[in-house]
């Protein structure tokens, strides 16, 4: 991409349940290095790094002996503000962006706005309660841990599916797809506010 402004910034948050460093590169090829002591949710990761080609370096260490709440909470939350903190004043994006993704049976569609406003809907039947070790309401925690720092709209519906790995895995490929797109800088809108208001 021919920006001369890279899009990048590197976010550490530190509290009593966890520590946790994020690097990101927007205008990236998709590489990752994930440490986040959770391996679902480091595959989960991946698929955002891989399929939004962002570059991703986190790093993170939580109070696991209890569960993996406030990790993927907290890991969410910080993503967000790196996010939010290399993305800037948004002039010359996209703004929206929106992708389907199947995996075998399940098919999931994530919308994304980057509005100013965080709001997150969120709709996922998933068919177990556990993928693995992972707890399945750990997404949405994730989920609106990034909205609200990211602060995004974001619009999470799986449409199918039977299996939860393969459910949650769609979502995660569909979210990288569509901040993609929301992020990629549009050539015929250089230098300007998408937004009829000036900003966003």
């Amino acid at each position: 991409m021919n920006n001369s402004i890279e899009r990048i910034a590197a976010v550490t948050r530190n509290t009593n349940e966890t520590q946790i460093r994020v690097a990101i590169n927007l205008d990236g090829s998709g590489q990752q290095k994930l440490n986040t002591g959770v391996p679902f949710l480091d595959h989960m990761l991946d698929q955002i790094a891989r399929h939004g080609l962002i570059d991703l370096d986190i790093e993170a260490h939580g109070d696991l002996h209890i569960d993996a709440h406030h990790t993927v909470e907290d890991v969410g939350i910080t993503l967000g503000q790196a996010f939010a903190q290399a993305i800037g004043d948004k002039k010359g994006i996209r703004r929206y962006g929106h992708a389907y993704v199947p995996l075998d049976e399940a098919l999931s569609r994530v919308v994304v706005d980057f509005s100013g406003r965080p709001g997150l809907s969120y709709h996922i039947p998933f068919t177990r309660a556990m993928i693995g070790n992972f707890d399945v309401d750990l997404a949405r925690e994730f989920f609106q841990g990034f909205v609200n720092h990211a602060l995004i709209t974001l619009h999470i519906d799986n449409l199918k599916g039977d299996n939860s790995h393969h459910q949650c895995e769609t979502v995660f490929k569909a979210f990288g797809r569509a901040l993609r797109m929301a992020v990629e800088l549009d050539p015929r809108a250089a230098g300007t506010i998408p937004s009829t208001k000036g900003c966003l």
